[in-house]
């Protein structure tokens, strides 16, 4: 979420009526065959100013079988803008892992993870 008139933005929450959702790593546990292997602040990624914006979230997510992934994501291309002199924020990405093999994906869109990406 972008910076406030007198304080830096907070960091990696969901923010409004967006498509920010921040379910916890207990809720994927629990619903998906799937294992969070990293969960944690994008640190710096809130752009620069006197307050800066809230940094994002990295998450990286195995899957233990074979998935349809839906992406849903923005920011991608044009990063948040910065007012009153800040900078822009960080782009956001991402990225499937196969094995040694990294593959970036549009913000929106769908595709099949095999186990184990």
């Amino acid at each position: 979420m972008g910076a406030r008139p007198y304080a830096d933005g907070p960091s990696a929450i969901h923010s409004h009526m967006t498509n920010t959702l921040n379910a916890p790593i207990e809720a994927f546990d629990y619903v998906y065959p799937l294992r969070v292997v990293c969960y944690e602040i994008r640190k710096n990624s809130g752009g620069s100013g006197r307050f800066a914006g809230g940094d994002g979230i990295i998450r990286e997510i195995e899957t233990f079988v074979d998935s349809h992934v839906t992406l849903l994501t923005e920011r991608r291309r044009f990063p948040p803008y910065g007012l009153s002199g800040g900078g822009p924020g960080s782009l956001g990405e991402n990225l499937i892992i196969k094995g040694k093999n990294v593959q970036t994906l549009s913000g929106k869109g769908k595709t099949i993870l095999q186990k184990g990406d």
